[in-house]
């Protein structure tokens, strides 16, 4: 028997998150779940894609029976956190973005946040940032492309230098003598090309992952959960849609075995 974690985002993001909690937790089970046939969110309309998350969640919860379950996509969790928790009894960690530690290790007083124009947009980032960081001057830019970008990497696919740093530019502002020097990656799939975002940046800035930190809540979790029945099955992620390219990446991280979540 093993602790069984299921990893759910619309798509690849989330594989940000995977890695963390496999190198904090090797023993546990890692199941990954990509809703990629409703991928990207951020063009669903609100309630629909509650709807969605909840009827795709029911479904795996029932095929992969976990012990906790990690939504791993900003947009999934600021819209539809609370409802999955009120149906569903299973401990959820949830992914928002990392405001309260980039308002902590900013020294110029100024912060970006790269996330979708769902998560900008959402009542829950606003008063994280009320919260956390009314104090500093708090730069939020819901990128409509840079998920998409991330996922074309993750493919293999070419990404123009120029289309990149014209996606992040926004978040990078001078006032007064001060600028950005913290930059909050503000969706799951952001830190898969952290290193990408690092060089196109007009200057040297703290990316703010809060991948480690997702992982350290699921330990947390764990430890007060009685191990599944039955037998590992090894790491295996869920798909929505056949997608060969998908399966690829997946594999690539290790999740070899695929399956088909019917819907």
């Amino acid at each position: 028997m093993s602790q069984r974690i299921l990893i759910f985002d619309s798509g690849l993001g989330g594989l940000s998150v995977a890695r963390a909690v496999v190198s904090r937790m090797p023993d546990a089970q890692t199941l990954y779940a990509a809703d990629n046939d409703g991928f990207p969110y951020g063009d669903w309309p609100k309630d629909a894609l509650v709807e969605r998350i909840v009827d795709v969640l029911g479904r795996l919860i029932a095929e992969s029976v976990p012990n906790v379950v990690v939504i791993a996509c900003n947009t999934a969790s600021t819209l539809a956190l609370e409802t999955v928790r009120q149906r569903f009894a299973l401990p959820f960690v949830g992914t928002v973005p990392a405001i309260k530690p980039a308002a902590e290790v900013s020294e110029s007083g100024i912060i970006g946040v790269l996330a979708t124009p769902g998560t900008v947009d959402r009542e829950y980032t606003q008063a994280l940032v009320d919260t956390f960081a009314s104090h500093r001057t708090v730069v939020l830019h819901g990128c409509r492309h840079l998920a998409d970008m991330a996922e074309r990497c993750l493919h293999g696919e070419e990404l123009a230098d120029s289309d990149l740093a014209a996606e992040i530019a926004p978040v990078f502002v001078e006032q007064g003598g001060r600028r950005t020097d913290a930059v909050v990656l503000g969706c799951t799939h952001y830190p898969l090309i952290a290193g990408r975002i690092a060089d196109v940046a007009p200057w040297p800035v703290r990316l703010i992952d809060p991948s480690d930190a997702i992982a350290r809540q699921v330990a947390r979790v764990m430890d007060n959960r009685s191990a599944s029945s039955g037998t590992n099955g090894g790491p295996t992620a869920f798909l929505t849609k056949p997608s060969a390219g998908f399966a690829d990446v997946l594999a690539r991280e290790g999740f070899a075995r695929n399956q088909l979540l019917p819907l």
